[in-house]
């Protein structure tokens, strides 16, 4: 039940009880931390923690952070049972000069939970990534990688990606990032205007199936959020969410921006469940967990267990 003083709100109830809740096995939240203190950290997480499930501190800012503060900053993110990361540009100059091993025992030292294994800059052989994945799970870290160049000019094609997290996956990866940068533009699933490509969406929920929900898409702008929502559910996973702005993700995903109700709204006035000119009575039907009665207006939004060739 969500603890608010909105949690007898009909729509706000309805669309709550079809979002998984920590820890999550799908719509996996992101955000990328390029510098946050101790105090602006805690303040995150006080209003907006039940909502983070990946804080990754990016490229590598955390090599510039006291270790005492680095510290500290993490112990409050993992009392929260969110899983925390060094960006994986971090690994990809780490893994120039050092066996992996190396690595992963910094990142557990340091205490972080997770680590992200990308090849967004470097070369890294299908055997080497491998054996990194195994690394890091023997460490004890929760394995992220990354699939994707971060070059607009040297994009792999599409199926690759999409087979090489499969492949991720299977190795033993628990999430799969793909490549979004931190402007969405031109790398990825994104043109160089920043749009989606709808075909290259189908193409990872074609290759991924049933193991789409292991995807974290980075996906920096709202437009870019709304889409995949629309195509995926509100249970899709999105990173590069700036920590401040998790809370208007949340209200995107539960049909609390224009984005997302009009839809709602839309649908529920053409099936006859809406009426604009109807007069208001004093009860609409119960908005908790309870049971409801036969009033209650249940909001249509898109939840595909599957992805569908054409939504979206």
């Amino acid at each position: 039940m969500l603890d608010s003083h909105w949690r007898d709100i009909a729509v706000i109830a309805e669309l709550r009880a079809a979002r998984t809740a920590q820890p999550r096995s799908a719509g996996m939240t992101m955000v990328i931390d390029t510098g946050l203190g101790v105090a602006a950290t805690a303040d995150i997480l006080e209003v907006a923690g039940d909502y983070i499930d990946l804080w990754k501190l990016s490229f590598g800012t955390s090599v510039f952070v006291r270790p005492a503060v680095l510290e500290r900053k993490l112990e409050l993110i993992n009392a929260r049972k969110i899983l925390t990361c060094p960006g994986g540009t971090l690994f990809e100059a780490a893994i120039l000069q050092h066996n992996c091993r190396v690595y992963t025992a910094r990142a557990v030292e340091v205490g972080f939970t997770a680590v992200e294994i990308s090849d967004g800059t470097i070369e890294l052989p299908a055997f080497r990534r491998e054996r990194v994945i195994d690394c890091a799970r023997n460490a004890g870290l929760v394995v992220v990688t990354e699939v994707g160049k971060k070059d607009p000019n040297a994009q792999p094609p599409i199926e690759q990606l999409a087979e090489q997290a499969l492949r991720d996956i299977e190795c033993g990866a628990h999430w799969v990032i793909v490549e979004g940068r931190e402007s969405g533009i031109g790398v990825g699933v994104y043109n160089k205007q920043g749009a989606l490509d709808t075909e290259a969406l189908e193409t990872f929920a074609r290759v991924l199936g049933d193991k789409i929900d292991r995807l974290i898409w980075e996906a920096p702008q709202k437009h870019q959020q709304t889409a995949l929502i629309e195509r995926f559910g509100i249970n899709v996973g999105l990173g590069n969410v700036a920590p401040e702005h998790v809370l208007a993700l949340e209200s995107l995903r539960l049909g609390l921006r224009f984005e997302t109700l009009k839809p709602i709204a839309d649908k529920l006035q053409l099936s006859g469940l809406w009426a604009p000119d109807q007069i208001e009575t004093d009860v609409i039907g119960e908005a908790t967990d309870g049971p409801a009665s036969e009033s209650r207006v249940s909001p249509i939004f898109l939840t595909p267990t599957l992805p569908r060739r054409g939504q979206g």
